[in-house]
């Protein structure tokens, strides 16, 4: 797979649809919110900014983070999916050094902190092929990891 035929896009009225009706295997769907709940957060919560994840023009994942630091003093990353189709291909990790790279825009942008599952070994492999630490922090079932930028 060509990595540059990934791009992250900001939803917006052309692709929330989409966004919605991407899916996850049924082994992960234990894991993450339904991106429609994710959405409707944003709405509400508008320091989150929520993107489509495109391969070769097609909408095949959705990604969310908050535009404000938070616990550990960090951005944080609130959801990450690729559609079970599409898994496997690297598009996820394509997207996600994307996000870091327009989350390190921010003010300050010293670390990125994700939470997830421990169950979730395809986020573990993920966030560590990223760089991302365990430092031991804990956030209700899920870890915290974190990546520090070096700008």
């Amino acid at each position: 797979m060509n990595n540059n035929n990934v791009k992250i896009v900001e939803v917006n009225a052309e692709n929330w649809y989409e966004c919605c009706v991407l899916e996850l295997s049924k082994e992960q769907t234990a894991f993450i919110e339904p991106n429609a709940i994710s959405i409707a957060q944003s709405k509400f919560e508008p320091t989150l900014k929520p993107y489509a994840i495109y391969f070769e023009e097609k909408i095949v994942g959705f990604l969310m983070f908050n535009s404000v630091t938070e616990e550990l003093g960090g951005y944080w990353v609130y959801r990450i999916m690729v559609d079970k189709h599409f898994q496997g291909k690297g598009i996820g990790k394509k997207a996600t050094e994307l996000m870091i790279s327009e989350v390190a825009k921010l003010p300050n942008a010293k670390k990125i902190v994700v939470g997830y599952h421990q169950e979730n070994k395809g986020a573990h492999r993920l966030y560590s092929s990223l760089g991302f630490i365990d430092n031991g922090d804990k956030f209700g079932k899920e870890m915290a990891v974190i990546k520090y930028i070096n700008k």
